[in-house]
């Protein structure tokens, strides 16, 4: 067993998000993005098959997707899609997600 406090291990940054690999295995990779307001992971993609999970640990902000499409973001939420589908993330306030990708790229 594994155990990570991503308060200890991940703090914020004012001059742009911060990430830190929480964990990777053959199955799945998860990491955590912190984000002061205004931040954010631009819309991307990634030409495999798979999906992903974006869960708001804290914080609120938006989802990003395709042709500028946003979806309200609060902590508690999680957004799942094929990781082919554009994807990404604007804050609001301090904002902490977690990325979790299957399988791992």
């Amino acid at each position: 067993m594994k155990k990570t406090n991503l308060y200890d291990e991940n703090d914020f940054s004012d001059t742009a998000f911060t990430n830190y690999l929480v964990h990777e295995s053959p199955y799945f990779k998860i990491l955590n993005f912190n984000f002061k307001p205004g931040q954010e992971l631009p819309v991307h993609s990634h030409e495999i098959e798979g999906q992903l999970s974006i869960f708001v640990v804290e914080g609120t902000g938006e989802f990003l997707g395709k042709d500028e499409a946003t979806q309200p973001a609060r902590s508690g939420d999680v957004l799942i899609s094929d990781i082919s589908d554009p994807h990404g993330v604007r804050a609001k306030t301090d904002m902490r997600v977690l990325v979790t990708i299957a399988p791992p790229i």
